[in-house]
């Protein structure tokens, strides 16, 4: 979070309280980022280690909840502090996060981009771990879920309602 109130009001730029330049504004439930003093969507916390299994937990709910941009975060998190040769798995989740967050926006041609690089990354990490199911994550069905949406959305040019077209990371409706 961010210690500058108001960047926006001639004060400077954003820092958190370790000096990196953050932006202090709230945003909305896709991560746009709102004017200042309007109410926002509470951030995820970043830098937050958590299990893996923890991490699938918590990014299912800010899916489930409509929040892709929220959960691409948890990806990253997961990305970046878990064992190296996950990484590419996790970055992948966190792609057909943003992939989503961007066919919410509306943004087709983004959304669809990266629904497929991150459908891609996932589906070639699965290959070459031998691993299907990491987590008890079905990522069959959420590589093809993507896959589905990123076609719908180039076809449909319209956004998507993410809670609506959230994948289910562990199976089932997808």
């Amino acid at each position: 979070m961010s210690d500058a109130t108001g960047a926006g009001a001639g004060q400077g730029r954003d820092r958190d309280a370790e000096g990196r330049a953050r932006s202090g504004r709230p945003r909305d439930g896709l991560g746009r980022p709102l004017p200042y003093g309007v109410p926002g969507v509470a951030r995820q916390p970043e830098g937050i280690v958590r299990t893996p299994e923890d991490s699938v937990t918590e990014a299912q709910a800010l899916l489930d909840a409509g929040k892709p941009f929220h959960a691409h975060e948890v990806f990253e998190d997961a990305w970046k502090s878990g064992p190296g040769e996950e990484r590419a798995l996790w970055r992948g989740l966190a792609q057909l996060a943003v992939g989503l967050t961007h066919a919410a926006r509306g943004n087709a041609t983004g959304g669809a981009r990266l629904l497929r690089r991150g459908a891609g990354g996932v589906e070639e990490w699965a290959a070459e771990a031998g691993r299907d199911r990491p987590y008890g994550m079905a990522l069959a069905d959420v590589v093809a879920w993507a896959r589905e949406l990123a076609a719908e959305v180039e076809r449909e040019a319209a956004a998507v309602d993410a809670r609506a077209r959230a994948p289910r990371l562990r199976g089932g409706r997808v």
